[in-house]
C-alpha cells in the first residue's frame, strides 16, 4: 500500500471522527438548551417520584360505596415553568380548578407574562423557534387544530417578539417561539407512541409553514415518563358513588328545579355541588347520561359521584355528599343506596371519610393535591 493510500485512509478516519465529534457537540448543546426550559424542582414530589421510579403506595380503597376507577395520570398544583428563559415567577391559582379553556385568540395581550405555563411533571414539550417573527393572526388558523393528539389534550404557549410569555395567542401580537405541551397521561391511559408521533407531525407541519426549527425530547424517555405518571395515578384514582332510585319516572324539569333549589349548579350535562373555591365537591347525573335540561322523558335513577382526586380535600367529603343525597331523596321521594344497591349503614359515612383522609394525604405527598389544576388535568 502506497504512502498516498495510507495518507488518504488516515485523512478519511480523521474526517469521520471530526463529524462524529461535531454531531455529539451539537446534540449536547441542543439537550442543554431544552433542559434549560425545564428547571428542576426538588420539592415537586411528582417529579421526584418520576426520577426515582415511583414508589408511592396505593390509595386506600373505602368499601361499600367506594369505587376505584380507570387509570389516570396524577398531578400537583401547577408551578412556574418553561418561560423561554425568562425570569422565574409564581403560577396563580395553584389550588383552584383549571379555568375553562380560553380561546386561542384575544384582541390584545398585556405587557406582563401570563401566569399559566407548562407543567413538566405532566406534560412533554415540543418547541418551535421561528426564523422570523410571525403574527398571531397568521398562526391562529393553523394552531386551532393542534388542541388534541389522540385522547391527550395539547396546550399552546408562545413567546412574543418582545419576550413576553403567553398562555394563548393574540391576533395582534407577533411571536418568536411556540410551545406545544402534550399531556403525558389521563384516564385514557399514558401517552402512546402514536399520539407522540401525531404531536411531532403537527409540529413539523407548523415548522414547514412558518420556517421554524422544532426541538423536543426523544420518544423513549417521554413514553417512560408517561407510564410512570400513569402508574402513580392509577394507584390513587378513586371515585365514590351513591344512587338515587326515584321509583317511578319524574319529569326532568321538576327534578332539575329541586336540585337547583338545593344549591346544585350546571356543569356540562351534570349538576355539581360546589366548594367555596368554586371547585366541584361532587356531581349529580342522570343514569342515562342525558342532560337534565334535555326535556326528553322522565328521570328514574340518578347518580351522585365524589371524584376524589378532582375534588378539594374535605374532612367530611363523603359525609357531606350523604347529607345532600338524603335531603334530595326526601324531596324527590326517592331511595338513597350505595353503588351496590344497598341502603347506607349507620356510621358508614364516618368510616369512609376516615379512609378518604388517608387518600387525600397520599395524593398530596405524590404531588397530586386533590382539586388542584394539575390533578384535574391528569384525572380527566
Amino acid at each position: 500500500m502506497s504512502d498516498l493510500q495510507i495518507g488518504l485512509i488516515v485523512l478519511g478516519v480523521l474526517l469521520i471522527l471530526l463529524v462524529l465529534g461535531f454531531n455529539w457537540w451539537q446534540d449536547r448543546r441542543v439537550r442543554r438548551k431544552m433542559q434549560s426550559h425545564f428547571p428542576t424542582n426538588e420539592h415537586d414530589p411528582l417529579l421526584g417520584a418520576e426520577q426515582h421510579g415511583g414508589g408511592h403506595g396505593g390509595a386506600s380503597e373505602p368499601r361499600a360505596p367506594a369505587t376505584k376507577v380507570h387509570k389516570g395520570a396524577q398531578s400537583a398544583e401547577p408551578r412556574r415553568e418553561p418561560n423561554f428563559g425568562a425570569g422565574s415567577g409564581s403560577v396563580a391559582g395553584a389550588s383552584a380548578a383549571p379555568a375553562p379553556a380560553a380561546p386561542l385568540a384575544a384582541t390584545s395581550g398585556s405587557d406582563q407574562d401570563d401566569a399559566e405555563e407548562v407543567d413538566p411533571a405532566i406534560e412533554a414539550v415540543i418547541e418551535l423557534t421561528f426564523g422570523s417573527p410571525v403574527r398571531g393572526a397568521e398562526l391562529l388558523p393553523h394552531v386551532q387544530s393542534v388542541r388534541n393528539v389522540g385522547r391527550k389534550p395539547v396546550r399552546i404557549f408562545a413567546e412574543t417578539e418582545g419576550g413576553r410569555h403567553r398562555a394563548r395567542i393574540h391576533s395582534d401580537e407577533t411571536y418568536s417561539r411556540l410551545q406545544l405541551a402534550i399531556l403525558l397521561a389521563n384516564r385514557s391511559g399514558p401517552l402512546t407512541a402514536i399520539e407522540w408521533s401525531q404531536a411531532w407531525a403537527r409540529a413539523q407541519d407548523l415548522a414547514e409553514r412558518f420556517d421554524a426549527s422544532p426541538e423536543g425530547p426523544e420518544q423513549q424517555p417521554v413514553l417512560e415518563h408517561a407510564h410512570k405518571l400513569d402508574d402513580v395515578c392509577a394507584a390513587l384514582d378513586t371515585q365514590v358513588g351513591l344512587t338515587l332510585l326515584l321509583g317511578c319516572a319524574q319529569p326532568a324539569a321538576e327534578v332539575l328545579a329541586i336540585a337547583r333549589d338545593m344549591g346544585f349548579v350546571h356543569e356540562g350535562p351534570r349538576l355539581a355541588w360546589m366548594s367555596d373555591e368554586g371547585i366541584a365537591r361532587f356531581t349529580l347525573s342522570r343514569s342515562d347520561g342525558a342532560p337534565f335540561d334535555a326535556g326528553v322523558g322522565g328521570v328514574e335513577k340518578m347518580n351522585l359521584l365524589l371524584d376524589v382526586p378532582c375534588s378539594p380535600a374535605d374532612t367530611r367529603a363523603f359525609g357531606r355528599m350523604v347529607d345532600v343525597g338524603r335531603e334530595l331523596a326526601s324531596r324527590l321521594r326517592a331511595d338513597l343506596v350505595d353503588d351496590q344497591g344497598k341502603p347506607l349503614a349507620d356510621g358508614s359515612d364516618v368510616a369512609i371519610d376516615e379512609r378518604l383522609q388517608k387518600l387525600f394525604s397520599q395524593l398530596d405527598q405524590a404531588g397530586l393535591r386533590s382539586g388542584s389544576a394539575r390533578a384535574q388535568r391528569v384525572f380527566s
